[in-house]
């Protein structure tokens, strides 16, 4: 990044220097040292606070741009309450961003709770040690790029060197973080099924989530529930509704039965009907239709043979004749 000093007159009347990018600035204070409270306040003064470091890349950065001074320079690290702070956040240092140098912090003395950082040394250069508070030490100082406005309500705002990023929150995207990541939307079923979706945010979008149930005479084949995850994909696919099936009607003697279907063979709705040979007729329901409960409406009807009148009209003469 471009960078520019330019020297400034202080209420202090001391020398400011400033190293200028494309928004987050270094600010440090060398003609008159002051001890780590009065540094922090000078910053808070006149920028945004004491330096919080984030990343080796801003470390060797500072190491580069500052000059050689004696007693060297305050960093926005105290200890509170026996833990390593950073002043400006509030939030523990982690052991994966100390930068300690060889043998530190050993609290050499006791009451080591503030941290200076070594700018140019021939030993541990860019490095921290723990130094009592009462020291007096250059002030190192940041002014923030991040505002309010830089980045939405999903996101927060890193502070980078000559610039800021917004850091998304799970289920968002964008330069802003302003758009939330969709799903593909679901399909739905032709014949069965029902879907009833929850949207927080918007249809299909990031924490919607769908519940699914089968109309009358379907049975449910899947995850009743799904839900749009943060990486644009459903946490289920959507299932099924399988239609109830009954089993094939049996086939009387002397007869055919006849099936049709409106979704598939001997399923839900389907609907049989018996035809019984030459010289039968049916006994009993002579159609059959499959329940929502997978059984038929009745009992499977037989076929009969058929008795003419005229047969049974001679065989009465015959026995009142032989009486």
């Amino acid at each position: 990044h471009p960078r520019t000093i330019t020297l400034q007159s202080t209420m202090f009347d001391s020398i400011t220097c400033q190293f200028k990018a494309q928004a987050w600035t270094y600010h440090y204070q060398t003609e008159n040292n002051m001890d780590w409270l009065t540094a922090r306040q000078w910053c808070q003064r006149h920028f945004t606070d004491m330096v919080a470091i984030q990343n080796q890349g801003e470390i060797a950065y500072l190491d580069q741009i500052l000059p050689i001074h004696r007693t060297y320079y305050w960093i926005g690290i105290r200890k509170v309450e026996g833990e390593w702070m950073w002043v400006g956040t509030r939030k523990p240092l982690t052991d994966e961003a100390a930068n300690w140098a060889t043998g530190e912090p050993n609290n050499q003395g006791s009451g080591e709770d503030c941290v200076e950082m070594y700018i140019k040394r021939l030993k541990d250069t860019a490095k921290w040690n723990d130094e009592r508070c009462n020291k007096r030490k250059a002030a190192l100082c940041y002014k923030a790029s991040c505002f309010e406005t830089s980045c939405s309500e999903h996101a927060e705002c890193v502070e980078i060197i000559g610039n800021y990023k917004c850091q998304c929150h799970q289920g968002f995207t964008g330069p802003r973080c302003e758009q939330v990541v969709q799903c593909p939307p679901l399909m739905k079923a032709v014949i069965g099924w029902n879907m009833n979706c929850s949207n927080p945010i918007n249809s299909n979008s990031y924490s919607s989530t769908c519940t699914f149930s089968c109309e009358e005479g379907f049975e449910l084949v899947g995850s009743p529930t799904t839900q749009c995850d943060h990486t644009g994909h459903w946490t289920q696919p959507a299932p099924t509704c399988t239609a109830v099936t009954c089993g094939p009607p049996m086939v009387p003697a002397n007869g055919n039965m006849t099936c049709t279907g409106p979704l598939a063979k001997f399923s839900f709705r389907s609907s049989c009907a018996l035809i019984c040979e030459e010289g039968y007729s049916p006994a009993g329901e002579s159609t059959l239709t499959c329940l929502k409960t997978g059984n038929w409406s009745a009992e499977t009807p037989t076929c009969e043979g058929k008795m003419c009148n005229g047969w049974f009209v001679k065989l009465k003469r015959s026995i009142s004749n032989t009486n």
